[in-house]
C-alpha cells in the first residue's frame, strides 16, 4: 500500500481535493462507469477511470491510515452478538457507550440467543447475550468458564392485529394457551369471547406468528405456556426451539423485528414479541389473565411488579415462569450478558467489565425510554460484585 509518512488530517484533505481534481481534468466527461439496461442489471467499468479511481482511494487510504494508525492501535473493538429481546436498547447503550468512550467500540449483531450463544461457544465473539441463561450442559462447553449478567429485564407480549377492534383484548389463560397450542383457530371462538363480553369480535381465522430462529424469547414464552398447562408442557415443551403444531394458521418470521413486521401486514394474527418492538410498532397488546385472575395490561410498572418477588441466586438465573400477586404481568425475564471469566487479552476484559458498570449505572437511566425494566438497586449491587469474576 502506498503511504505518505506523517501527514496530517487536513494535508490528507487537501492531498484528496487535489487528487480528484487531477482526475476530473484526466478524464473530463469520462463517466466512471456505464450502465446498460438489458434483462439483468449490468455494470460496465470504463477501464482508465475505474483504475485511476482505484490509484486515487488507494494512495488516500494509505494517507490516511498513516495518521489513524496510533488511533486504531488504541481503539479496542468489543464484538458481542445474540438476542433480540434487548436490541434496541442494547444498540442504543453500546453507540452512546463507543461514542463517549474513545479508546473503545462497541459492535453488536441481533441473531437470536441460540445464535449468540453459539457465537459464544466458538469464541467468534468477546461476548453474547441471551433471554434464556446458558444451562449447566452449554456452560461445560466453554473452557473459559462463563459469568452469567442480567443486564436488564422486560415483558413478552401478545401483539395482534384485529381491524376495528377498538376496545383492548382480553385473553384468559385458557384461551391464550389454546391459542398456541393450534385450538382456537377463529377470533370468534366462545373461548375468546367469554373474556370479552359485549365485543363484536371478528368472524376471522387467527393466524399465529411463531419465532423461525433459536429464541430465547421463545423460551420465556413456552417457559410460561409449560407452567401454566400441563398440555403444552407434554407438547411443544420448552425450548429456544420447539416442534409447534404443524397447522396451516402458523407462520414463522425471524427474530423479534420480523415477527413484528409479520403482525403489521397480517391481518387476524397474534404473535409473542418483546414489549418494546410492540410499542414502537404501535400494535396493540392483549390483556393476559395472571396466577391471581387478574386481566393485566402489559407496562413496564406491572412489569417490575412482577419481578418484584424474583429472589436472585448466586448464579444470577433467576426464573419467573408464572409471577404470583396481584398486579403482576404474567410474562416478564431477565436478559442475560455472557460473558468469560478468562480473557486473553487482560485489556478485553477490562473495558468488559468497564462496558457493563456502564450499563448498569447510566445505561440503566434510558431502560424505561427504550421499554424495558429498570434493574432494581440490589440486582445491579450484585450484578457489579460479579463483575470481579473476569480476568
Amino acid at each position: 500500500m502506498l503511504r505518505t509518512p506523517n501527514v496530517s488530517r487536513d494535508e490528507a484533505a487537501h492531498l484528496f481535493k487535489s487528487k480528484v481534481r487531477t482526475l476530473q481534468e484526466r478524464l473530463g466527461s469520462q463517466p466512471l462507469f456505464s450502465f446498460k439496461r438489458t434483462e439483468t442489471a449490468h455494470v460496465k467499468p470504463n477501464s482508465f477511470a475505474a483504475a485511476a479511481f482505484v490509484l486515487l482511494i488507494t494512495l488516500v487510504t494509505g494517507c490516511s491510515s498513516s495518521t489513524s494508525d496510533g488511533d486504531a492501535a488504541a481503539t479496542l473493538k468489543l464484538q458481542g452478538s445474540g438476542a433480540s429481546f434487548p436490541a434496541p436498547l442494547y444498540g442504543r447503550w453500546f453507540k452512546e457507550y463507543s461514542a463517549a468512550t474513545d479508546a473503545v467500540r462497541v459492535d453488536y449483531q441481533a441473531k437470536g440467543s441460540g445464535g449468540g450463544i453459539k457465537d459464544f461457544t466458538e469464541h467468534t465473539v468477546d461476548f453474547a447475550a441471551s433471554d434464556a441463561a446458558m444451562n449447566d450442559e452449554e456452560i461445560a462447553e466453554v473452557d473459559e468458564g462463563v459469568v452469567l449478567l442480567p443486564l436488564t429485564a422486560g415483558s413478552v407480549v401478545l401483539a395482534y392485529n384485529l381491524p376495528g377492534l377498538s376496545q383492548p383484548l382480553k385473553l384468559s389463560r385458557e384461551a391464550y394457551v389454546g391459542i398456541f397450542l393450534g385450538k382456537v383457530t377463529n377470533w370468534n371462538d366462545k373461548t375468546i369471547a367469554a373474556a370479552n363480553e359485549g365485543v363484536d369480535l371478528p368472524d376471522l381465522p387467527v393466524t399465529v406468528v411463531r419465532r423461525a430462529d433459536s429464541s430465547g424469547t421463545t423460551f420465556i414464552f413456552t417457559n410460561h405456556l409449560s407452567a401454566i398447562s400441563q398440555e403444552f408442557a407434554d407438547g411443544p415443551g420448552v425450548g429456544k426451539s420447539v416442534n409447534w403444531p404443524e397447522t396451516g394458521n402458523f407462520i414463522a418470521a425471524p427474530k423479534n423485528d420480523g415477527v413484528t413486521a409479520t403482525i403489521v401486514q397480517t391481518p387476524g394474527s397474534i404473535g409473542y414479541i418483546e414489549f418494546g418492538f410492540a410499542e414502537q410498532a404501535k400494535l396493540p397488546m392483549a390483556e393476559l389473565e395472571n396466577a391471581a385472575g387478574e386481566f393485566i395490561a402489559p407496562t413496564l410498572e406491572n412489569a417490575a411488579t412482577a419481578l418484584a418477588s424474583v429472589e436472585m441466586p448466586d448464579d444470577l438465573r433467576a426464573w419467573l415462569p408464572d409471577p404470583e400477586g396481584e398486579g403482576a404481568y404474567p410474562i416478564v425475564s431477565y436478559t442475560w450478558l455472557l460473558c468469560y471469566k478468562q480473557y486473553d487479552d487482560p485489556a478485553k476484559a477490562k473495558a468488559l467489565k468497564e462496558l457493563v458498570r456502564w450499563c448498569l449505572t447510566e445505561g440503566q437511566e434510558s431502560s424505561p425510554e427504550m421499554g424495558y425494566v429498570r434493574l432494581p438497586e440490589n440486582v445491579v449491587e450484585t450484578v457489579v460484585g460479579k463483575l470481579e469474576s473476569i480476568q
